[in-house]
């Protein structure tokens, strides 16, 4: 079985691992002390249990498995009693942890994950994911994840080490880089336009020389990108 664990300390992450080793039948692939990491790491791999520690800086567990589409099973190990109840109406987790873990318990846990019912779906590579199926991706606006759809969003603009999303709704800001929300963009949809900006093609009102009009926005279009651009209009 393929593994991963996500937890922000590292002897909780240690310890974890150690535990797994003595069973043959699993591997651990990665450690993570970051969920958003593990998210981007999942968005690309596949795995079979997630070992998952409540309480983490950015969010909670729990809100870290309503955030994965189709979560595989998930080992929650924390030091918390108090969630056990809330724990078991996710139908993807398999047992509740308590720190410090025996390894008594540790094994039932395992034999309890063995005889678990797999998930109908798992999760899958970026691949194997058919494209019309993602219609969304998400942000961190002050820890939280904010999910917005593909087809609201009107342009993306570089700012340093900073890129602004605009939506039909609302504005984000995001510590990221235009190179990185443009491979996670569907190219149907958008296409960047100048090195400072993607745009949503169908948000297009008009076009100008080499400039084009979304909102209320003039969005400058380069020598170099507007021959692409024509290529998308549905010209009379």
């Amino acid at each position: 079985m393929k593994c991963i664990i996500i937890d922000d300390e590292a002897m909780a992450r240690a310890i974890i691992a150690q535990r797994i080793s003595n069973f043959p039948e699993m591997e651990v692939l990665e450690e993570f002390s970051n969920a958003m990491h593990a998210i981007k790491y999942l968005n690309q791999n596949s795995v079979d249990v997630i070992f998952l520690d409540i309480h983490m800086p950015d969010f909670t567990g729990f809100d870290f498995i309503q955030t994965i589409k189709n979560p595989p099973k998930v080992i929650l190990v924390t030091s918390d009693k108090n969630f056990a109840i809330e724990a078991f109406e996710y139908e993807c987790i398999v047992d509740y942890l308590v720190k410090p873990i025996s390894e008594e318990r540790f094994e039932k846990a395992v034999q309890k994950l063995k005889s678990a019912k797999v998930p109908s779906k798992t999760i899958t590579s970026k691949e194997e994911t058919p494209s019309d199926t993602v219609n969304e991706f998400y942000v961190n606006i002050d820890r939280r994840l904010i999910k917005i759809e593909f087809n609201t969003v009107t342009v993306v603009e570089a700012k340093g080490d900073y890129i602004l999303i605009k939506t039909d709704n609302k504005n984000y800001t995001v510590h990221s880089t235009l190179k990185k929300i443009e491979d996670k963009l569907p190219t149907d949809l958008f296409l960047k336009v100048h090195r400072s900006f993607i745009i949503n093609t169908k948000k297009i009102i008009d076009i100008e020389d080499n400039s084009v009009l979304i909102a209320k926005d003039v969005i400058p279009v380069s020598r170099a990108n507007r021959p692409e651009l024509m290529k998308r209009l549905n010209l009379l």
